[in-house]
């Protein structure tokens, strides 16, 4: 008996360490990929401000990838989509991811990386309003209360921010509107028809439209700029190589920990990965960080704290009651059962 709890100790312990390696490395990888792209965006660094450019070559390169892992190798399951489903679920998404791509790499031209990673902290606020709009959420007076703290934490930050740049602010809220957008979409388009793809699928059929969809705006707003400057120059193909390899080892990351952790650890390193990019940016990069960023910052990310909390208890009530019900079912069957067999007796 000791040796079964023993077994099963260290089996859970090693499932923990696990799923914890996952994260580990999810984090450093994300913040390793919002880092990186600062780096080459940032004309005071890298000095090549060309975010679409930038997307393209990551979009065309998990498209690649992707392709390689599902058709090749076969190494990831593959959730099959049909033409109609592809044309008007998958492509409204893809359109969407896009657009929020470009305008969140955009927004590192002119922004911190520490600021930004505050104003994300407004994702919870857009996702829900965009929620209720589009009647996938209902209005609840608590929640939304909580949602204006997290906005007003969020205009502390911004208030308190030394290098304000309101171009920068206008693409980054327009990310976490467009991205909100897209996320509450996904519920409704694909999750409500039972598909459900893992972040390797969603490259497969995602990426490649990302890539066309991109195309359009490149080919106006950077295309004459490369005929200026001459197409390739100042392209290093170990830091773009990299940068990629870099942006499809995080999606694979995703990938393992969607699968071995749940949705609190995940909040939970997402809120370690903010925090620890912010000390990184100021201490690395040497941002600036005022004492009021950081109180606008603490008070938005007690809210997310407290409303990722709502959501997960929510879920949790969900699976009680899924349980509770399945268990009347079955006492209901079994009492079933035993009447039958009764009357069948009964009648011999």
């Amino acid at each position: 008996m000791m040796a079964k709890n023993a077994t099963l100790s260290g089996g859970v312990l090693k499932k923990v360490i696990l799923s914890y390696t996952y994260l580990a490395i999810w984090i450093v990888l994300s913040g390793t990929v919002i880092v990186y792209n600062k780096y080459i965006l940032d004309r005071k660094l890298y000095d090549w401000p060309f975010p679409i450019s930038l997307t393209m070559i990551h979009m065309g390169f998990c498209s690649s990838l992707a392709f390689f892992l599902v058709r090749i190798l076969k190494l990831v399951e593959l959730f099959t989509v049909s033409r109609r489903v592809y044309f008007t679920c998958v492509l409204p998404i893809g359109a969407l991811y896009s657009l929020s791509l470009w305008l969140s790499n955009s927004a590192y031209i002119y922004l911190s990386v520490s600021f930004i990673q505050m104003l994300k902290a407004l994702m919870p606020v857009a996702v829900y309003t965009i929620g209720i709009l589009l009647k996938k959420e209902s209005f609840k007076k608590s929640i939304m209360c909580n949602m204006l703290a997290i906005s007003i934490g969020v205009a502390i930050a911004a208030y308190g921010e030394s290098k304000f740049d309101s171009f920068g602010v206008s693409l980054q809220l327009l990310s976490v509107l467009v991205e909100a957008t897209r996320l509450v979409l996904i519920q409704i388009l694909l999750n409500s028809k039972g598909i459900k793809l893992n972040p390797i699928a969603t490259l497969y059929y995602v990426a490649p439209s990302c890539f066309v969809f991109l195309s359009i705006p490149w080919v106006f707003v950077e295309l004459p700029v490369f005929k200026e400057r001459g197409f390739g120059l100042d392209f290093d193909f170990m830091v773009f190589g990299t940068n990629c390899l870099c942006a499809f080892a995080l999606n694979l990351a995703v990938f393992l920990v969607v699968g071995n952790t749940s949705a609190l650890t995940m909040n939970i390193g997402g809120v370690v990965k903010d925090w620890l990019l912010i000390a990184f940016s100021w201490s690395v990069i040497k941002d600036s960080v005022t004492p009021l960023n950081l109180v606008g910052y603490g008070l938005a990310f007690l809210g997310v704290a407290y409303y990722n909390h709502q959501k997960l208890q929510t879920l949790k009530a969900k699976e009680a009651e899924k349980k509770c019900q399945l268990q009347q079912d079955e006492e209901e069957e079994g009492g079933g059962l035993l009447l039958t067999e009764t009357e069948q007796n009964g009648t011999g």
